[in-house]
């Protein structure tokens, strides 16, 4: 078993957490109730009303008291990051709390610039000024995944608060002692102990906190759920912001370093045992290249150390549907190269690479969310990008080439929220970097300015530079004027 929250049969209220690799027990906990989350948007709200008049400085510097705890403290969440989701220690620092701790800081640094009033220049009504302010929105609700319980969540959490917002997070209950664990390191840093509340729970749980009066939603987790979290928010009018599923192509081009690429690709299918929406899901390699490339993917696959560099799935359930997959493939005609089986008792699943796959293949266009490399074989780079963009999911894209010109062009091309050349997976920890996808990936986006302005409401404000005592378009109209405004206007569009 997973570290997926179970329901026992007399106690349907009940998260079990388990380790994924030893399915041991690591805690319980009781799922939040409707009347419970509803009270909980009700204090933070309560509180943000005094956190939001701080200025955005004084905002800061106290979240950089959080940020503080999580660096103090970065083992012992490791710790808890590496046995509730199964990933190494390795990963959840680097892809976890340190990304965490670069995140705040550099916001903390750059939040009071990014949410200054804004001057807008009018072209036409000189007399006049204008410019945007920046207010909190309120409550922010965040719904969150269990492939990055710490790193996506607490992100979230952090640029919400530097907003001026409270903040309510409903964690997957695959992973909900991590949610806990960051309300104890944020508690432990003297912040607000009302503004920042954690309500655990399943499905039900995020529907209520949809419901309970909420300003602004974030949701990260599979297309299908999306649409629905989307679709409650229209309903009530909440602003969203949706980060959905993936199926991120790799395009290898003729003249690509394939021994650079190999490495790229295999940390970018592998790393967290693939279960990061913008995994390497399905490689297009040129043909002049391709087998070559497979004997390099194969043999970095070979050197990898099973729970040094590669860890355990989180969820039975997701390792289920990679069995899935992989035999679908199988069946219509893929080869497995390596792995293609889980590793021990547990979740642990050996990195997969398939060849000889075909675009009609579940595998190349149904999300797998776990280590498998799908390979095809193209003519040239034109039948890459066409194949590459014929997905309904647009959230990351890959392109692999010596030539950097050429490589920004494609990269162009692809129809993604964000393209990278020679590299995967890593713009999610580059916070100044947008995040979020185009297509059924996804709306809105986190991170970056845009993602902080968007947890506020931007009001514009409109004011007399120079003060007259009458307007040309004011009471009471006459022939005189419309004569006057008729030979203004063509001059001024002449």
């Amino acid at each position: 078993m997973g570290a997926l929250a179970t329901v026992d049969a007399d106690k349907r209220d009940v998260i079990v957490s388990r380790n994924p690799l030893t399915g041991a027990v690591l805690g319980e906990l009781r799922e939040s109730t409707a009347v419970e989350i509803r009270d909980a948007v009700s204090r933070a709200r309560g509180a943000q009303g005094a956190w939001g008049k701080l200025s955005v400085k004084e905002r800061c510097s106290r979240v950089a008291r959080f940020r503080d705890a999580v660096v103090a403290r970065a083992e012992e969440l490791c710790d808890l990051i590496s046995a509730e989701t199964g990933k190494t220690p390795a990963e959840a620092l680097s892809m976890e709390v340190m990304v965490i701790a670069d995140l705040a800081t550099y916001f903390i640094k750059r939040a009071p610039k990014i949410l200054a009033p804004e001057s807008i220049s009018l072209h036409l009504l000189k007399n006049r000024g204008s410019y945007l302010h920046f207010q909190p929105r309120g409550v922010v609700g965040i719904i969150s995944p269990w492939n990055f319980p710490f790193g996506i969540a607490t992100g979230e959490v952090i640029m919400a608060l530097l907003a001026g917002n409270g903040v309510v997070l409903k964690p997957s209950e695959v992973t909900p002692l991590i949610a806990l664990k960051t309300k104890e390191l944020y508690d432990a840093s003297g912040m607000p102990t009302e503004l920042f509340q954690v309500v655990p729970g399943r499905g039900p749980a995020g529907a209520a906190l949809i419901d309970s009066g909420i300003d602004y939603c974030i949701f990260t987790g599979s297309t299908a759920t999306g649409k629905k979290v989307g679709a409650a928010c229209g309903e009530r009018l909440i602003p969203v912001a949706l980060e959905l599923g993936g199926k991120a192509p790799a395009i290898v081009c003729a003249d690509a370093d394939l021994d650079r690429t190999a490495k790229a690709l295999v940390w970018g299918a592998f790393a967290n045992q693939g279960q990061v929406c913008v995994s390497v899901e399905r490689v297009y390699a040129h043909q002049a290249v391709h087998d070559e490339l497979v004997q390099k993917i194969c043999a970095e696959v070979d050197k990898l150390r099973p729970n040094d560099d590669t860890g355990s799935m989180t969820w039975e359930r997701q390792t289920e549907i990679v069995e899935e997959r992989i035999a679908s493939a199988v069946a219509a005609g893929a080869k497995v190269r390596t792995g293609g089986k889980r590793r021990g008792t547990g979740l642990a699943f050996a990195p997969t690479v398939l060849t000889e796959c075909r675009q009609d293949m579940d595998v190349m266009r149904k999300e797998i969310f776990g280590p498998v490399m799908p390979i095809m074989k193209v003519r040239d780079e034109e039948e890459a990008m066409t194949l590459a963009n014929d997905s309904q999911l647009g959230l990351m894209g890959y392109v692999f080439t010596a030539d950097r010109q050429k490589g920004k062009r494609l990269a162009e091309k692809l129809e993604t929220g964000t393209a990278m050349v020679n590299d995967c997976l890593l713009t999610f920890g580059a916070p100044e970097t947008p995040w979020g996808g185009v297509k059924q990936s996804g709306v809105g986006v986190t991170h970056s300015a845009h993602g902080l302005r968007d947890l506020c409401q931007s009001r514009h404000v409109n004011y007399d530079r120079i003060a007259l005592k009458k307007e040309l378009w004011w009471y009471p109209y006459s022939d005189k004027v419309y004569k006057q405004t008729l030979k203004m206007m063509r001059w001024i569009f002449r």
